[in-house]
């Protein structure tokens, strides 16, 4: 059932210490999405919307809990040859998220402002990142689908929240194609294994103490228009792993 990579020896291996690659432009877009735990329950309803003005894209990915929670990200991003994240905003509260917080990545400066509860009180935090360029937060499943067909594995940079901003390492590698079906077509998607390196000493006793970030798992259907299928991740550092996946409107009688 599984199609994996044959001839892996001749496969590129791409270190992104600048932007990737636009092989596709993105456009217009409206998907409707649901996120779920991993038994299948639904937890929050979701939309990817998307607005092209130039070489400029706005891109918002929203869900509404069933508990009332809200997590929503909006992205902007240039697609002028090279992908280039130029703001990152991200807002998750209510009781799906221990630890609300509210985000800003400048992508010009490398700024990065954290706000977020601890405790009852109210705490914020500011760093500046080093590398602006190729920065994936907002964009990630932009970047999965314009990487090459024979790129076997790729390294981008991302800032995560822990609470406090923090640069990591997000090492992407092909993990063969797996088949999946539309009505009663049957097609494959490409197999996207996602794991985050923290590096340094942060790295070394994460894996001794076992609290190392699961691996996050992106499903991309490819060809002349990539396409988001599935996404298996966490929305926060030690959270539960949850499931994205696209999903059709239903009509009553």
């Amino acid at each position: 059932m599984f199609r994996t990579v044959v001839a892996v020896l001749w496969l590129a291996m791409l270190s992104y210490g600048s932007s990737v690659p636009v092989r596709h432009h993105e456009g217009l877009v409206h998907g409707f999405l649901t996120l779920r735990s991993l038994d299948g329950t639904l937890l929050a309803d979701g939309d990817l919307i998307q607005n092209v003005r130039g070489d400029k894209v706005t891109s918002r990915l929203v869900f509404h809990f069933k508990d009332g929670s809200l997590s929503d990200e909006v992205a902007v991003f240039s697609q002028r040859g090279t992908f280039h994240l130029l703001s990152d905003h991200v807002v998750q509260k209510g009781p799906a998220f221990t630890h609300p917080l509210d985000m800003r990545i400048n992508g010009a400066t490398g700024d990065v402002e954290v706000r977020y509860t601890e405790d009852g009180a109210e705490k914020s935090a500011h760093d500046r990142v080093k590398a602006t360029d190729g920065l994936a937060n907002g964009i990630l499943l932009t970047l999965l689908k314009n990487l090459a067909p024979d790129t076997s594995e790729a390294k981008l940079s991302y800032v995560v929240a822990t609470p406090k901003p923090r640069l990591v390492t997000l090492l992407v590698s092909r993990n063969g194609k797996e088949p999946f079906r539309t009505g009663g077509t049957e097609r494959s998607a490409a197999h996207f294994r996602i794991k985050i390196d923290l590096g340094g000493m942060t790295g070394l006793l994460a894996s001794v103490f076992g609290k190392e970030p699961a691996d996050q798992n992106v499903w991309i259907l490819e060809g002349e228009a990539p396409a988001f299928v599935k996404s298996e991740s966490q929305m926060t550092p030690n959270g539960p792993m949850w499931r994205i996946e696209l999903t059709s409107p239903s009509w009553g009688k």
